[in-house]
């Protein structure tokens, strides 16, 4: 077994994270949660990882949970330890995994934000005025995809003739090509007429020609959601919107699961409790 300090530890981890592909956010978050459990055992007077007991990270999580951290919260940060220590393992570092002697709080899943028709026209109407956001809210409300996969989409990505859209491997997602019905094809057509002509690849850019990034296009959906009226809802609320548009209409389990990228059938499955009322399965997406 290797020693290890446990900064360097920390340092080690946050580039493994890089190495293996995850998101900056993840990494960012996963980053935060461990300097947290850190600076806990500093206290605790710990300096490597090999003396973190199971008694320690009980601890952090109950000083945690008396400083008025929800559940959900903990939930995370025994995730977050957890994937600390599988690197810890797989390197060497430790012999032994404290992390999986811990149990995750029980709490409830608060059930999918789904836009009603009326609200999401509203949102549609209060960026009509905008061709660029009313395209990014049109594909993300009648493609299903992920801010972060519009985010990164291409020019050469999108096929008029086929009606389609490439959406690239993101993340650890991996790529597939999803339908582009009319809504979608007319809002991104009439952008495309008046976006900056610019060599930069990428579909959604500034007005400068450079990349609409993800916390940018988050923050003006978000401005879209106050003119339009919406109350406490966010952008991912856009895709549950779609999976729950469509599980209505009877579209099928596995395309729609394709569609979206799930990993798993089971994560389009679990949307089922949310709609109640559902047409007979067929394999056509319609438009919201």
């Amino acid at each position: 077994m290797k020693r290890l300090i446990l900064r360097d530890a920390h340092e080690h981890f946050k580039q493994y994270l890089k190495t293996n592909k995850h998101s900056a956010s993840t990494i960012l978050a996963y980053g935060k949660d461990i300097d947290q459990l850190l600076s806990f055992l500093e206290e605790l007077a710990r300096n490597h990882v090999h003396e973190i007991t199971k008694e320690d990270i009980g601890a952090f999580l109950a000083k945690l949970q008396k400083n008025g951290y929800t559940p959900k919260s903990l939930s995370r940060k025994i995730n977050s330890t957890r994937t600390f220590f599988r690197f810890l393992k797989v390197n060497e570092y430790v012999t032994d995994d404290p992390s999986l002697l811990v149990s995750h709080p029980r709490y409830e899943l608060a059930p999918p934000r789904i836009l009603t028709p009326t609200e999401y026209r509203a949102l549609r109407d209060s960026a009509r005025h905008d061709p660029r956001m009313f395209a990014v809210i049109e594909l993300l409300l009648q493609t299903g995809v992920r801010i972060g996969e519009l985010a990164n989409l291409r020019v050469e990505d999108i096929d008029f003739t086929n009606n389609t859209l490439r959406i690239r491997a993101y993340e650890k997602h991996e790529e597939r090509v999803v339908p582009l019905n009319r809504a979608a094809k007319e809002a991104l057509k009439n952008y495309l007429a008046v976006r900056p002509k610019v060599k930069e690849e990428r579909v959604f850019v500034t007005k400068s020609g450079k990349p609409f990034l993800i916390r940018n296009i988050r923050t003006a959906i978000e401005r879209y959601f106050r003119l339009g009226e919406i109350k406490n809802a966010k952008v991912n609320d856009l895709r549950h919107t779609f999976v729950a548009h469509h599980l209505k209409h009877g579209t099928s389990l596995i395309l729609l699961s394709k569609v979206l990228g799930h990993k798993r059938l089971s994560t389009t499955e679990r949307y089922l409790q949310f709609v109640p009322e559902r047409a007979k399965e067929n394999t056509i997406l319609t438009e919201l």
